[in-house]
């Protein structure tokens, strides 16, 4: 059976949200790639643009390190990816037990992804509240030690010998 961490590991972060490649995707149903995009483009009302995208040239080369390029030179298509809407939709295209069982396992991470991303933010909130009440705190001390970096305004040295 797949586990959570490897489903974990396939989750990337596109158009500002989690998707799943198609290849990877396919890889965790056990079908090919062609047939899950198949199976999807018979279906196409199923998968509005916010449920599943092509990824432009651009975010394929962003990705390129999470993309595994064919012998041939590279994948003759840009690829499709899959939000998690997306992929609980394609439990409705794919009606295998194991793709059933796969499903399941995707929604349980993104649902944990999800939780632990809502922590991060708390813990980012909690930081920047610290920052706001220690920075007051602290901008006396910077404004010392700035004075003392500055060179003090020297007095104009008396000039030896006969002046005009």
């Amino acid at each position: 059976m797949v586990l959570q961490e490897q489903i974990g590991n396939r989750i990337l972060f596109a158009r500002n949200a989690k998707v799943m490649l198609d290849r990877d995707l396919a890889i965790l149903y056990g079908v090919e790639t062609k047939v899950l995009i198949q199976a999807v483009k018979r279906n196409s009302k199923r998968f509005p643009s916010d449920f599943m995208f092509m990824l432009t040239a651009q975010e394929v080369v962003n990705l390129r390190s999470h993309i595994v390029t064919s012998s041939w030179g590279g994948r003759r298509y840009k690829p499709y990816v899959f939000t998690e809407q997306g992929v609980a939709m394609l439990s409705s295209v794919l009606k295998s037990e194991r793709a059933i069982q796969v499903n399941i396992q995707i929604m349980r991470t993104f649902t944990k992804l999800r939780k632990l991303m809502a922590t991060h933010e708390g813990l980012k909130k909690k930081i920047e509240e610290m920052e706001k009440k220690y920075d007051s705190q602290f901008k006396v001390v910077f404004e010392a030690i700035r004075q003392l970096l500055e060179p003090a305004c020297e007095k104009p040295k008396r000039r030896i010998g006969f002046h005009l």
